[in-house]
């Protein structure tokens, strides 16, 4: 039986996954995410000892996913210190002598509730990961949507009043992006606190819900997505949802027909079901499409 391994490179962790899927796992480690040398010769020494026939592998970005590129696998310009130009591909491809499929962190969140998770039977959807930063995304049609690069749904541009919320945001490129304003660091410099110490009456949280759905409004209208899935760190604040759920319906105000009320949210906007192993999971079934790209 082939065995796949499979890693979910983070800005702040890597995981990394041998096996053929959620039900059969041979081997699993985590570890801080360093510099670019020690934290891939950490995971190659891993893979070292076992007989993998592909490797699978979803990775913060942005990336270059151009095959045809000169820098194909590389990460190009990045908020992660060090990672600039990293040949993620390359250096793995070499040292473990085994074909590597590359994609997003998100991109390969969403293969893996497509195969394994919540959006199993649906072809056409989102997966948006909001934590320390936030990420998206697609299938369409059965396949990971690329283009021009790939989707930065974080960075999306949403409206922003400074007099309700004077908060400027977080991005080093964009401030009050999306990302800039809602993402766990942002959140935290807001409020100046974790938010894992926020109750759930926390002003903090209305806030929040309200960004996110702007940004899930603007997905439906964007992508017409039959369902949108919502991880993420942040997401673990499951009295998010209905907030979300609620709030997107108002600010959609009936025009899409088949999301007129809270209620039709309810198996539209969802948690993933693979929950924080949806990436590395999705880098797995990366990899046991080897053979058929």
């Amino acid at each position: 039986m082939a065995l796949y391994g499979a890693i979910e490179a983070g800005g702040t962790k890597f995981v990394c996954l041998v096996g053929t899927g959620p039900e059969h796992i041979v081997a699993r480690i985590q570890f801080a995410t360093t510099t670019p040398d020690a934290t891939l010769q950490r995971a190659i020494r891993f893979f070292r000892q076992y007989p993998v026939d592909a490797l699978g592998v979803g990775c913060f970005g942005p990336l270059d996913l151009d095959q045809s590129s000169p820098t194909y696998g590389y990460i190009l310009d990045t908020p992660k210190v060090g990672w600039s130009h990293t040949d993620v591909v390359g250096t793995l491809r070499k040292a473990l002598d085994v074909p590597v499929v590359l994609d997003t962190d998100v991109n390969a969140a969403a293969l893996g509730e497509h195969v394994w998770g919540a959006a199993q039977g649906v072809d056409t959807f989102v997966y948006v990961t909001v934590g320390t930063g936030i990420g998206g995304g697609a299938m369409t049609e059965g396949r990971l949507l690329h283009g021009l690069m790939h989707p930065e749904m974080g960075h999306m541009r949403i409206p922003h009043d400074v007099q309700e919320d004077p908060f400027p945001g977080i991005c080093p490129y964009h401030g009050d992006c999306l990302e800039g304003l809602a993402s766990g660091p942002a959140i935290a410099e807001r409020w100046q606190r974790n938010p894992a110490t926020l109750p759930p009456e926390h002003p903090a949280w209305t806030l929040e819900a309200h960004y996110l759905s702007i940004a899930a409004a603007n997905l439906v209208t964007i992508l017409s997505p039959k369902r949108i899935i919502l991880g993420g760190g942040v997401m673990h604040q499951r009295h998010l949802f209905p907030r979300i759920r609620q709030r997107s319906a108002e600010i959609l105000r009936g025009y899409i027909s088949a999301l007129g009320t809270a209620d039709a949210f309810e198996s539209f906007l969802v948690p993933p079901a693979l929950g924080d192993n949806a990436g590395v999971l999705g880098a797995l079934a990366l990899a046991r499409q080897v053979n058929s790209l």
